[in-house]
């Protein structure tokens, strides 16, 4: 489980490309003053929530740095829930999204198996809305793949190991975003 871990990370380390590019959307949105907007499901909502932390609050305590606006669309339950019950699941993210987000924004979709189709309407919502769209997905990228302007993709069919790589992609993406605005 460990070796196929950091196997994963190695072979994704291999191709900083799309991390960088990430980095630099995420760049000029924030200098723009836009936001980062993320969503996902189960342990990819806790991802979304954990990396808009990050950027509110703080991702490395020794980078004396101001908060930067990001928020997940998981993160007010009362809102969750109705757009749930109002509008069916698939729109969980999506609804939110149109009110919140405006264009120059960069949305990240977060799906292991890229298929998520509360996801996939955020993600279609967002590309409508003029917002960049990041997909941190698994497998084979799924749907999912062809509605995002910049993909991460795990080349892996396990759960538990393509969520272990978001985290740390993640994390890789908010380390070299903060270096470019903090610097």
């Amino acid at each position: 489980m460990l070796e196929r871990s950091a196997a994963l990370k190695r072979e994704l380390a291999l191709n900083p490309e799309p991390v960088l590019a990430i980095v630099g959307a995420c760049e000029r949105a924030i200098r723009a003053g836009n936001k980062l907007i993320f969503c996902g499901n189960g342990g990819s909502a806790a991802d979304a929530q954990h990396l808009a932390a990050e950027m509110v609050i703080r991702l490395r305590g020794a980078v004396p740095r101001h908060s930067w606006p990001a928020i997940t669309l998981a993160l007010d339950t009362s809102s969750v829930t109705a757009a749930v019950n109002d509008f069916g699941a698939d729109e969980m993210f999506a609804r939110p999204l149109r009110g919140l987000g405006r264009a120059g924004d960069v949305l990240f979709g977060i799906t292991t198996s890229g298929r998520s189709a509360n996801v996939l309407h955020a993600l279609q919502a967002a590309r409508e809305m003029g917002i960049t769209t990041v997909g941190l997905l698994g497998g084979d990228g799924g749907p999912a793949w062809s509605l995002c302007d910049f993909s991460l993709v795990v080349p892996d069919g396990d759960t538990a190991r393509i969520q272990e790589c978001h985290i740390t992609l993640g994390h890789a993406v908010l380390t070299l975003l903060e270096d470019r605005l903090v610097s």
